[in-house]
């Protein structure tokens, strides 16, 4: 028996060996599909093209890299603030964002070896000549990207030069500042100024390149080293192979396109796909949302109005902690603060339906309140005096005429929870304000974009609000 273990054990071993040499994907990261946080608006790093298809130097490094290794990749279009906190929260397995390796960063994260060395220069709006060196800067207003090598080399010369840094947090809002003359100068990475300079973004560099950092890939601490291993070697391959330098020459000698669309209705022709995508997401989260919250108010609503006092509690405690913090935070907490907490992921579109129903949750259960309390309470003593028990005279007879009364508030309700939906691009969703974001980065059409968004917007909110109306007033007339 000592002797068929042995043998069965042995040929166990050698079956393992032997797999593992002919079939080494099965015993290492080969195949494997590793999820990727990036920024999406910083061109020419990461940015979506006019099919809608990511790319960039980064995003065809990547590609390249994992192609190279034989593993796969997902993106995940979150910015780059949000990005590092996914990371931070171990919600997605690398980053890739023109992100500068630093000591205070690489002490959170593991780094790849250096991508691309970078640079940092100084612009200020087309034929603006009072501001050529960092001495004319004094008193001045300075426009940053958080994260960037530019915001730190400002913060490493604001005290000597004595101008304000003001921060954004992505590029075409922080060109647009200083177009229009609220900031003066920026300061921005060499390659991605120089890239927007040449597609025509109103600024023009004035200064020479100074000393930068390196880009690298990140992953978090201790985690995923078999990726941070491909990458570096699939890296150093496409280098010997003059693929690496092949995708840098496609970004950073690109010219502005000639092929685009011209005008408003040009813009709107070439971006109308990517919007009604965002608007289908929009809509989505708005509706599953509010399905939700229906079912949240009516539970709470009841709970605000129950004779029994931990009921009462209950239902105060929850209307007001999701009324009384902004919805920002709560989506933060919920996509990044919970996941870092109790280790686990939950993708960016549950986290924002969870996040939306919650706070309109919160709403709803003050509308459902309110338009109990406006029924009369000669309803209630009537219905228990003619015995049925308090459950059954609030379900057959309050809320029936409760909820009649509270269809334009909900309706209201369901407009505020479509426009919330745009603050969940925090976050990375890729809803109607995010899809106007992503188009903006490529082509840095700003005004006219956001003309376009908010036109959607109003034609639906528009819509929402005549039906509110009609139905309001068919309420009054069948009161009357």
């Amino acid at each position: 028996m000592k002797k068929f273990s042995k043998l069965m054990l042995s040929l166990a071993i050698a079956v393992i060996s032997v797999s593992s040499f002919v079939f080494p994907h099965l015993t290492s990261a080969e195949g494997k599909t590793y999820e990727i946080a990036t920024d999406i608006t910083f061109a020419p790093f990461e940015f979506q093209d006019t099919n809608g298809e990511f790319v960039g130097i980064d995003i065809d490094l990547l590609n390249a890299i994992a192609e190279n290794q034989g593993f796969n990749v997902e993106i995940k279009p979150l910015g780059f603030n949000a990005a590092v906190q996914a990371l931070e929260s171990k919600q997605v397995d690398g980053v890739i964002a023109g992100m500068s390796i630093t000591d205070e960063r690489e002490r959170k994260f593991d780094f790849s070896d250096p991508y691309f060395e970078s640079g940092v220069v100084m612009a200020v709006a087309e034929g603006n000549e009072d501001i050529a060196s960092y001495e004319d800067l004094n008193g001045k207003r300075v426009a940053v990207k958080t994260g960037t090598e530019g915001a730190s080399f400002a913060q490493s010369i604001q005290d000597e030069y004595g101008f304000k840094i003001v921060t954004f947090d992505d590029s075409a809002n922080m060109y647009d500042d200083v177009k229009t003359g609220n900031s003066q100068a920026v300061f921005d990475d060499y390659p991605v100024l120089a890239y927007g300079v040449a597609q025509g973004n109103g600024l023009q560099i004035v200064t020479e390149k100074e000393a930068g950092g390196s880009y690298g890939f990140a992953v978090a601490k201790g985690e995923n080293a078999e990726l941070i291993e491909m990458f570096n070697d699939g890296l150093a391959n496409l280098e010997e192979s003059g693929e690496y330098q092949e995708i840098l020459d496609k970004y950073l000698e690109a010219k502005k396109s000639t092929d685009a669309e011209n005008g408003f209705f040009g813009l709107l022709k070439e971006s109308f796909p990517s919007l009604m995508n965002g608007l289908k997401m929009t809509m989505l989260l708005t509706v599953v949302s509010l399905v939700i919250a229906s079912i949240l108010g009516i539970l709470f609503g009841l709970c605000r109005v129950a004779h029994n006092a931990v009921l009462r509690a209950i239902g105060t405690i929850y209307v007001d902690i999701f009324r009384g913090t902004p919805l920002i935070v709560q989506a933060f907490f919920i996509y990044f603060g919970l996941p870092a907490a109790l280790d686990f992921r939950i993708s960016a579109v549950a986290a924002g339906i969870i996040t939306l129903s919650l706070n309109a949750g919160a709403y709803m259960a003050e509308i459902v309140r309110g338009g109990i309390e406006s029924v009369d309470k000669g309803q209630m003593e009537a219905a228990r005096s003619l015995g049925l028990p308090y459950k059954t005279a609030m379900a057959k007879v309050i809320l029936p005429q409760a909820i009649r009364l509270m269809i334009p508030s909900i309706i209201n309700q369901f407009i505020i929870t479509l426009k919330d939906t745009s603050i969940l691009s925090i976050i990375g969703i890729n809803e109607l304000t995010q899809s106007g974001k992503i188009i903006i980065a490529r082509n840095l059409e700003s005004f006219q974009m956001w003309l376009i968004v908010g036109a959607m917007y109003f034609i639906i909110i528009m819509i929402l609000t005549k039906v509110s109306n009609r139905m309001e007033r068919k309420i009054q007339n069948g009161k009357a």
